[in-house]
């Protein structure tokens, strides 16, 4: 199984591929797309473009994307919520389901701790994945979406395995 996480981002977005064999993790690559000042619309055909070269170069099996929250900035979140669209949609163009995680799970999942800063999360993540270079800051948060996904989806595979043998 292999996961790309996202962290949407107009300036910067970024990615992160993460192969899961059991319940071992390994590391693919990770990095972050982005984007010159300009016009708005540039800016996100540059982020699509970039995403959808990781995704035909990685071929990932699953996606992840980090949930937005409002902020003060009406514009800011709407310029936000349009990168997150293209984090959303190319994804589903190449025929990927998309999980979404809100980032207090996403903490959860790599830490433990719902309300972890960004330092406890590149630890945890530079010790789930050893050996990592990581691209930057929306490079590691990606990696954690990735890795939160993984989480998720074993968890939810070992419930529906108990589940047929309950049944059965």
């Amino acid at each position: 199984m292999r996961v790309l996480g996202i962290d949407p981002g107009l300036r910067s977005m970024g990615w992160g591929i993460v192969d899961a064999h059991g319940s071992k993790l390994r590391h693919v690559a990770n990095g972050q797309c982005q984007t010159a000042v300009g016009n708005l619309a540039d800016r996100l055909l540059s982020l699509f473009d970039g995403l959808s070269d990781v995704v035909k170069s990685y071929q990932p099996t699953h996606a992840a994307v980090e949930q937005t929250f409002v902020n003060r900035d009406g514009a800011g979140s709407l310029k936000l919520g349009q990168a997150r669209g293209i984090a959303m949609l190319v994804p589903a163009k190449f025929g990927l389901e998309v999980g979404e995680y809100a980032p207090n799970a996403v903490k959860k999942a790599v830490v433990g701790v719902g309300h972890a800063d960004k330092k406890q999360v590149e630890h945890m993540v530079l010790l789930q994945l050893p050996g990592v270079t990581l691209s930057g800051p929306d490079a590691t948060d990606a990696l954690a979406i990735a890795i939160c996904h993984l989480h998720h989806i074993q968890a939810n595979g070992h419930f529906e395995a108990a589940l047929k043998r309950a049944s059965a």
